[in-house]
């Protein structure tokens, strides 16, 4: 979760939304995305929204918990009040930061009040991120008890001198022994992996990957770094001390984990991720790609109902201060137009295996079809058929896919 929050309307105190956001909420999923912002170290590359033990300035972590279940029933009292219909919850999702540097105890205690407010679908996805060095067995044992099904361990890389180039502070050899523990407690397992770290080879990300593959996951994301204004990264590479990303090695590295991911039976399902079946996608962050419903608890947390967006407050101090004060932490929010979520739907949509309905093209996105098939940008039995979904090639180049496609 980025730290910079948009600009846009300020957010009313109580958080009513706009009765616009009731119609067709039957039909969409809702998830819940709980924000745990706390870090042991923050890592040179980093721009999300976390904190280390020195940044609280007098939040404490113990809190946090209580503080979060605040939030998800003022969600419930939003919800209700402005009209929209009770769902039971599809996904579930924490992230941060590094939600396991909580007490499991924690964890579950926000979980059950989410699964107390509104249900759970049968066979409901519950996740949480999680770094190699910060569970055991029982912390394991102790969330698949209370009903979650996956962990995603921020594995990274295998390779000890990208790791520390990162500021990870895991051992490699960690990765093994925690996928066994998670296997052992009967949770679905991802890993995460960053390529195109400064002084990354091919050859060092193969062998990531070749680590990543032996750990036999059910899901593994790569993300190409990007290198954000005001992290301790991007002022390395301004002083020169570290070279910036390389893009056509980092295309290399793309090609080399869709090549080497396929031939260990995974399959990708949306251009930084891939998975072994269809039923070990992450559905949550599917959920974001197909626009359906989320709220997002905690500190620069966001939301999206029936078309209209919201923040909270970035810092946990100013979150507890509206959470204690009985107010929303809402920080602001925007009302999409349609043609705003036309475009965001061409945008994420184009990204996913299940692709993109040219109906949701204008005309001039339409004539735009032909010469992505014809630069071998998007797949031609599909978009015969009347679906976007992008080759090899085309998730190399999605953002000309995606100009093309909007008609730019």
């Amino acid at each position: 979760m980025p730290s910079a929050l948009p600009l846009a309307d300020p957010a009313p105190l109580d958080g009513l939304l706009p009765a616009s956001v009731a119609e067709g909420a039957d039909a969409r999923n809702f998830g819940v995305y709980l924000h745990v912002p706390f870090c042991r170290v923050r890592c040179g590359y980093c721009d999300f929204n976390t904190y280390t033990a020195t940044e609280l300035r007098g939040v404490k972590r113990s809190d946090y918990a209580a503080q979060a279940v605040t939030e998800i029933a003022l969600a419930q009292t939003v919800l209700d009040h402005s009209g929209v219909p009770a769902r039971p919850v599809s996904t579930v999702f924490f992230g941060g930061g590094t939600p396991t540097l909580l007490p499991a105890s924690d964890l579950i205690e926000m979980f059950h009040a989410v699964v107390d407010t509104w249900g759970l679908v049968p066979g409901a996805e519950v996740t949480t991120e999680a770094n190699p060095d910060s569970v055991d067995l029982d912390y394991l044992q102790a969330l698949k008890a209370a009903g979650f099904t996956r962990v995603s361990f921020g594995m990274q890389s295998a390779v000890p001198h990208v790791l520390a180039t990162l500021e990870r502070t895991h051992d490699p050899e960690r990765v093994p022994l925690v996928v066994q523990w998670a296997r052992e407690a009967g949770l679905q397992v991802s890993l995460d992996l960053i390529y195109g770290t400064p002084g990354e080879s091919l050859d060092d990300w193969q062998r990531s990957l070749e680590h990543a593959i032996a750990q036999q996951p059910d899901h593994v994301s790569a993300y190409a770094l990007i290198v954000e204004d005001g992290t301790k990264l991007a002022r390395q590479i301004k002083r020169g001390e570290v070279a910036a990303p390389d893009d056509d090695l980092q295309a290399d590295m793309y090609e080399l984990a869709d090549r080497m991911l396929a031939e260990a039976g995974f399959d990708w399902y949306e251009v930084s991720n891939w998975s072994r079946t269809a039923e070990h996608r992450s559905r949550h962050n599917l959920s974001y790609w197909q626009g359906a419903d989320w709220w997002g608890v905690g500190p620069g947390a966001h939301s999206h109902v029936g078309g209209v967006r919201w923040w909270n407050v970035k810092h946990p101090a100013a979150y507890a201060d509206r959470i204690l004060g009985g107010q929303s932490p809402a920080a602001g929010r925007e009302t999409l137009d349609p043609e705003t979520r036309r475009v965001e739907r061409v945008l994420l949509r184009s990204r996913i295996r299940d692709g993109l309905s040219t109906g949701e093209l204008t005309p001039a996105g339409r004539v735009a079809v032909a010469g992505l098939i014809a630069d071998e940008l998007v797949d031609p039995a599909a978009a015969i058929a009347g679906t976007i979904v992008p080759t090899l090639r085309g998730r190399l180049l999605a953002d000309i896919v995606v100009r093309r496609l909007l008609g730019d």
